[in-house]
């Protein structure tokens, strides 16, 4: 007879995975007893309710939520009650996720990921849960299916889910389209210095750095909101950096390469073409930390290169960086770094352009991403012409070592905003060596760039600060030209800028219109008296290379 085997615990290196495992699991977020009963008692009332309004025993609550405004929606009664279930099941689920008993970072990511969660099941997703994309697909014969399977495989091929009908838009025929002429190039940018429009100009030039994870037509678009177009107009000499869409022959350059060799350099061209050495600057989000870091570098040097510097939606203070700061922590920037950066065992890398649109997109994923997927896929339209989102998918890539010096000075350790701190192009950082006064913008429903945050950067400069905020968000809330007259900005009665945002907002002011105009009158009085405009672009040592936007700016990622 077998004699059974006495059962024996297993070795200790097979139980430690699990044991390990258990031991995660207790550290894991959790939701207090009391908590998550009060949830789950609150939630069968309401599945309750909806069940008995389902069965004709009460009127179910109104469904305000566009994505189910059609009246195919309510007419199907299996559509209604999914629907309210749906938006029931969301909302207990964004109830749980805040009720997780953790740091407040980790809270904030778990609420990001349930949210993407919510928003990718929604039933108007999906062709077999969406009545309104059902009964136009009957109603065609089919012909909307047909539309919307050529327009997803259409963007198969392009790599990501079209905004617009992007075949109508053109870089240098239908936007960017202000004229000028390419007066500098190098390996990182080009310069466009614009043609003036009014016989006589300010003395100092007026440069503007756009962002490099984007192309610099956002600010100028068409000719009825382009900023470009409106400066040149207020009679300024306008020279703008037209960043190169990197790559792999660059994807080694670093910050200090976009300060020295593209900010610095902008700089230098701008002020022997005028003739001036102190010149006018903007910087636009990421633009405009490369441009205060690159005064700074300048004025450790002993050189005061701007006679006023502009900030629109820029981030220098990066304590409360938004939504974006759920993506940075030290183990993430330690991956970056050692996937794309010097650290990388492959050399340096590039970050590409469509992963950073993806990423963008999905901070607003409804009204970005989903939107666009049953517009274009389940009922077959093709999305309008807008130059905005035209400009929004025309991606840009990154070198990866830059990429990775931002991410860890600025996002992960905010040091930008201490003195001496960072050491770049061999100086010590100081903004509050920067002599000249500053204007600072942020947009009241920025995600992006809080307008909290753009606001703590006058409090980083020595000399005079002035600060504007503007309705709308991170692009619509900046490019917003006075002639359309729509929205509205907040200007302070008391040039005082207190040290916390909202003591200022208390005492701001709401005025209908652009905030341009006030900034315009801000600008003419740094940029010195009126001469006779130039009749030809450049210098004789900087001459016409091409006429504007230029070869770098057509460049796809």
């Amino acid at each position: 007879m077998a004699t059974r085997k006495k059962t024996e615990a297993p070795p200790a290196t097979e139980s430690a995975p699990f044991a390990e495992l258990m031991q995660q699991m207790a550290h894991l977020p959790q939701i207090s007893p009391t908590a998550l009963a009060d949830l789950q008692s609150d939630y069968l009332k309401q599945a309750t309710a909806l069940w008995n309004s389902a069965l004709g025993q009460g009127e179910a609550p109104a469904v305000s939520d566009r994505r189910f405004a059609a009246p195919a929606w309510r007419a199907n009664p299996a559509a209604s009650f999914m629907t309210q279930l749906y938006l029931l099941n969301g909302r207990t689920l964004q109830q749980m996720a805040a009720a997780i008993e953790a740091d407040d970072k980790t809270k904030a990511r778990i609420r990001f990921a349930v949210q993407q969660f919510v928003d990718a099941a929604s039933p108007s997703n999906f062709l077999a849960l969406n009545p309104e994309a059902q009964q136009l697909a009957l109603d065609s014969h089919g012909e909307t299916l047909a539309r919307g399977l050529q327009l997803l495989w259409a963007d198969v091929q392009r790599g990501h889910v079209s905004q617009t009908d992007e075949s109508a838009f053109e870089v240098g025929r239908n936007v960017a389209t202000t004229a000028g002429s390419v007066v500098f190039e190098n390996e990182l940018f080009q310069l466009i210095e614009y043609a003036p429009l009014t016989p006589q100009v300010h003395a100092r030039p007026f440069l503007l750095v756009p962002p490099c994870i984007n192309k610099f037509y956002i600010l100028d678009l068409q000719p009825d909101n382009s900023l470009i177009r409106y400066a040149v107009t207020q009679g300024h000499r306008v020279f703008v950096v037209s960043w190169r869409n990197p790559d792999a022959s660059v994807r080694h350059l670093t910050w200090d390469d976009y300060v020295e060799s593209g900010v610095i350099q902008a700089i230098r061209v701008a002020q022997s073409i005028s003739g001036e050495d102190r010149i006018n600057t903007l910087g636009f989000c990421v633009g405009g930390t490369l441009l205060a870091c690159a005064l700074a570098v300048l004025a450790a040097r002993g050189e005061q290169a701007a006679a006023s510097l502009t900030l629109l939606t820029t981030l220098l203070d990066f304590a409360d960086n938004g939504v974006l700061d759920l993506f940075v922590d030290e183990a993430s920037v330690r991956l970056r770094e050692a996937t794309l950066g010097l650290d990388s065992p492959k050399g340096p890398q590039l970050l590409h352009g469509q992963e950073l649109a993806t990423t963008f997109s999905f901070l607003r994923p409804n009204d970005l991403v989903w939107n666009y997927v049953v517009g274009n896929y389940l009922r077959g339209e093709a999305p309008p012409a807008f130059d905005l989102l035209y400009w929004n998918g025309d991606s840009t890539n990154l070198p990866g070592p830059m990429y990775c010096w931002y991410l860890r000075h600025t996002y992960l350790q905010n040091e930008l905003k201490l003195p001496g701190r960072l050491t770049v192009c061999g100086e010590k950082l100081d903004l509050t060596a920067i002599d000249a006064p500053v204007y600072v913008y942020g947009s009241r429903e920025d995600h992006i760039v809080p307008w909290q945050a753009a606001y703590r950067s006058t409090q980083l400069f020595a000399g005079r600060s002035r600060f504007v905020m503007g309705a709308s968000g991170h692009i619509a809330g900046v490019i917003n030209p006075p002639a359309k007259g729509k929205r509205s900005h907040w200007i302070a009665k008391s040039p005082a800028l207190p040290a916390e945002p909202e003591a200022w907002l208390r005492g701001a002011t709401e005025y209908p219109g652009s905030w341009w105009t006030d900034w315009s009158t801000w600008l003419a009085a740094h940029a010195g008296a009126l001469k006779p405009a130039p009749k030809a672009p450049g210098n004789r040592k900087f001459k016409a290379i091409e006429p504007a936007p230029g070869r770098y700016v057509k460049v796809k990622a």
